[in-house]
């Protein structure tokens, strides 16, 4: 059974499939405005960047053996960054279930031409993490945010491994409790769970990734933006806030006042709990509704940021439909499925998100099921 349409169009939440503004009451500090136009080269540019990279470092309680670093290109820029400068040395494994996982495929076989092994699994799947070999440098979304489909810990990565782990994890950083000692290489950008622009990446570096940096030249040849290191050492300022090429400040601020709300809200923890809460309630939606369900199937791979849902019967026009409706009424925005992915409804559970719009969402999603099936 559906939901009878409301006699009254419900109370619009403030939603979108993606992250939607921080809450009000945190204004810039007048540091932050004296950065605005600055140069950042200028002292106080470059103490901005300092701050901004020990902000994230406190916030997710990264170790002392790991570096981190604002790159170019958001996630996409500072994922391969990673790869052109890290891979070659050694046989490489990339993981497939989403269509960022792809583009990473795409990137070692194609571009880089390397004799890659390829792991896939459909929508909603993950490929058999045990039969990883782990001689090679391996490539994985954490969270894949087009599929709902993340890996349920760190438990499958060997901690004796040879090779690398480069983890996409661009939607679960904030979210999730990554193991550190089990990651050498892991990238993100601001527009996730921090609800940031995502004009920049960031490339937060193990010793292991640093120890091939500087023993291993690749093959080809690498561009100004991706250039890690100088005379076969670490380029440390890249690590201090000395970024490889000009910055948006304004960007830099506004993540800047993410991290300082995120604070506020009870740090790493707090933003974890929002995830969950939101989560949660969007589960209890799909719980009482025959027509939805969810696209990954197992709860313990199941993402809590990017959620990917099903909706019976449906095919990518009556979705677009869908989604439409939604948006014409303010209602909420940018909720269809991804356009490689199983037609479907993508929803944002991420921390800047409040579990009361969540909730807010189940009479609209009725209304626009009842309003397109007549």
């Amino acid at each position: 059974m559906t939901a009878p349409m409301p006699a009254r169009k419900p109370a619009r939440p403030f939603f979108s499939s993606g992250p939607c503004a921080k809450p009000p009451g945190y204004s810039p500090s007048q540091l932050a405005t004296q950065s605005l136009g600055r140069s950042h080269r200028a002292k106080i540019g470059k103490a901005r960047l300092q701050y901004c990279i020990d902000l994230m470092r406190e916030l997710l309680d990264l170790p002392g053996t790991h570096r981190i670093g604002i790159v170019p290109g958001s996630d996409t820029g500072a994922f391969e960054m990673a790869m052109w400068t890290m891979l070659g040395q050694r046989d490489v494994t990339a993981l497939a279930w989403e269509s960022f996982g792809e583009g990473w495929v795409t990137d070692a076989v194609k571009q880089l031409k390397l004799d890659a092994t390829v792991m896939r699994a459909d929508y909603g799947k993950l490929p058999d993490l045990d039969r990883i070999d782990w001689s090679n440098d391996v490539l994985f979304t954490w969270n894949g945010t087009t599929s709902g489909v993340r890996v349920p810990d760190g438990e499958w990565i060997p901690a004796d491994r040879a090779g690398l782990a480069f983890a996409d994890a661009t939607s679960a950083v904030f979210a999730y409790d990554i193991p550190w000692d089990k990651i050498d290489v892991a990238t993100f950008s601001w527009q996730k769970v921090l609800g940031g622009e995502a004009a920049h990446g960031v490339l937060i570096l193990g010793p292991r990734a640093v120890e091939r940096l500087e023993s291993y030249t690749p093959a080809w040849p690498l561009p100004k933006v991706f250039r890690l290191t100088s005379k076969g050492k670490l380029a440390e300022g890249v690590f201090k806030g000395e970024t490889i090429n000009t910055p948006s400040m304004l960007a830099v601020e506004d993540a800047i006042l993410a991290l300082e709300w995120a604070k506020a809200v009870g740090g790493l923890e707090g933003l974890q709990q929002r995830c969950t809460r939101n989560a949660e309630a969007l589960d209890k939606l799909v719980a009482t509704r025959d027509w939805l369900g969810h696209l990954a199937e197992d709860k313990g791979i199941r993402s809590k940021t990017s959620v990917c849902l099903t909706v019976a019967g449906a095919d990518e026009a009556f979705i677009k439909s869908f989604a439409a409706l939604l948006e014409k009424e303010g209602a909420a925005y940018d909720i269809a499925g991804y356009r490689d992915a199983p037609p479907g409804l993508r929803i944002w559970c991420g921390a800047t998100v409040d579990t009361a719009d969540i909730e807010a969402l189940g009479p609209w999603l009725d209304w626009a099921w009842a309003s397109l099936k007549g």
